[in-house]
């Protein structure tokens, strides 16, 4: 038995140091880590358990077969919950994905789908591994399956710590979220290379799949860091919104933040006129606890505001319309962006608050060869689908087709508030007296004059929350000191909601 065990320990000791040491210092001078030094430095320590430690490749023409094949897999604690793991070691065949690796990560993501715990990938390999030709291809297609089975049953996170291309982007593309480190890390489908034999274009690495190229241009980052370690910092916060499974509820903290707590400062970020711009980041920050709001795609389609908070120690979804950028419209981006935010928080259990300042839906041919109709009806059917407490925050302009996309009464929110500042209306004041008394105004002695008495006659009969209030399509006026304590009560009475949806195989998005 010794003799066993003493073998066993020398094999072991050779999977953990499967790289090279010249491989292991040259992922060191890049500024990475190893993949055990990412497994190690996100979970808890001392929890991780590893699977397959002892896998290798069984492919016939491969000259050496190290262990663990070029992926650690296994499960561990994140703040004590539990998650499981995949971290792609650059240091064995270049991170490459063979038949063995992947039955590796197939067994892990089958693990955290049948005892429902999130599942992170930390990426960082050259693709499907060439030597094992069509295996390696297949392979992926049962990541890829996995994937889509998982979604929406377990949150899915892609970290992409160096290169991810070719096939291998499609993983994390299918996943819930996308972490990215600047100057480190590159997704695309072609390289530069390729890219300038097909098109003739010269373009660099960092600018074709870099991490700002794909947060700031494709949406494809959910989230962008400065460097690995405050990469995985930011994958160990968000799970602290998130349930582990959507059967469940997200996580409760003890609030520090008094839930009766008003919040006139809210109010006060409003400028006097109403054709004025403001930082709707600062209303949220006022109302929610401790000022906490980790931003969703903050650096794409910007004119809408999307992210995590909590209320009284409850993780809540937050969409506003940001009036800083563009006035606040919705556009094409925005549109997707607000979308996949309101499914994701649907999916796991996430009550959504909106903050409604909308003037409309952007105008102009590029939006509309773009598809803004089937774009924008994506965060409509989103809001139409969701199941979870849904209460909306007029703050000041809800117009047209654009106020009833933004949560209204009318598509299923559970309870509507405007403040005294709030604009409810198919148009603005100027637009609707261009239509509706056009004739009155050519034909007045003064017309600009008789405009300006129209306008401030049909501000003074529509753009106000009052006849909305009359009609139901609110719950209430309120004064925006308020906002924190009545967000509180009304997701502390809609926890219980429950809401079953039609039977059917699924609904058909408009992509």
């Amino acid at each position: 038995m010794q003799e066993r065990l003493e073998a066993l320990a020398k094999r072991r000791e050779q999977a953990v140091h499967a790289g090279s040491e010249r491989s292991v210092e040259r992922q060191h001078s890049k500024g990475k880590m190893t993949a055990r030094e990412r497994i190690e430095y996100f979970l808890d320590d001392g929890s991780f358990v590893e699977l397959d430690q002892l896998a290798r490749s069984r492919a016939a023409d491969v000259d050496e077969r190290p262990y663990t094949d070029g992926v650690i897999t296994g499960w561990g604690t994140v703040d004590g919950r539990k998650v499981c793991v995949f971290s792609q070691d650059f240091t064995v065949f270049g991170g490459s994905l063979g038949e063995v690796f992947a039955e590796k990560v197939h067994k892990v993501m089958d693990l955290a789908m049948s005892v429902g715990v999130p599942f992170i990938g930390l990426n960082d390999g050259a693709g499907a591994r060439i030597q094992e030709g069509v295996v390696s291809l297949a392979m992926y297609g049962g990541i890829f399956h996995r994937n889509v089975k998982a979604s929406g049953v377990i949150p899915q996170i892609s970290v992409i710590l160096g290169p991810c291309a070719g096939g291998a982007v499609y993983s994390p593309a299918m996943t819930d979220f996308i972490y990215m480190v600047r100057e480190t890390s590159h997704m695309f489908i072609t390289g530069p290379d390729v890219v300038k034999s097909v098109t003739g274009e010269d373009v660099t690495l960092e600018e074709l799949g870099g991490a700002m190229s794909h947060a700031t241009k494709s949406g494809v980052a959910t989230f962008v860091a400065p460097d690995e370690k405050a990469c995985l910092d930011e994958v160990r916060y968000l799970l602290s919104f998130l349930p582990p499974n959507n059967l469940e509820e997200p996580p409760w903290f003890q609030p520090t933040d008094d839930p009766q707590r008003r919040t006139p400062e809210a109010g006060e970020v409003l400028p006097a006129s109403p054709n004025l711009p403001y930082d709707m980041k600062k209303v949220i920050a006022a109302i929610v606890d401790d000022g906490e709001f980790y931003e969703y795609y903050p650096h794409w389609g910007m004119n809408l505001v999307c992210g995590f908070s909590r209320l009284d120690g409850h993780p809540v979804g937050i969409v506003g319309n940001q009036p800083q950028v563009l006035a606040g419209v919705l556009d094409i981006e925005s549109s997707e962006k607000g979308g996949r935010f309101v499914r994701t928080c649907d999916a796991f259990n996430i009550p959504l608050v909106t903050f409604v300042d909308v003037p409309g839906f952007l105008p102009g041919t590029d939006q509309e060869y773009g598809g803004i109709i089937r774009h924008g009806a994506k965060l409509l059917y989103a809001y139409c689908e969701s199941t979870v407490p849904r209460v909306q925050i007029i703050t000041r302009k809800a117009y047209g087709g654009a106020y009833v996309v933004m949560n209204s009464k009318s598509i299923g929110c559970d309870l509507a508030f405007a403040w005294p500042s709030a604009e409810l209306a198919v148009m603005g004041p100027q637009g609707a007296v261009d239509i509706i008394y056009r004739r009155e105004v050519q034909e007045a002695p003064d017309p600009e004059a008789k405009r300006a008495e129209l306008v401030e006659e049909y501000v003074e009969r529509f753009a106000n929350p009052f006849v909305a209030a009359e009609r139901g399509y609110i719950d209430d006026v309120i004064d925006p000191a308020d906002t924190r304590v009545v967000l509180i009560r009304s997701l502390d009475m809609l926890r219980s909601k429950r809401e079953e949806l039609p039977k059917r195989k699924h609904g058909n998005v408009p992509l």
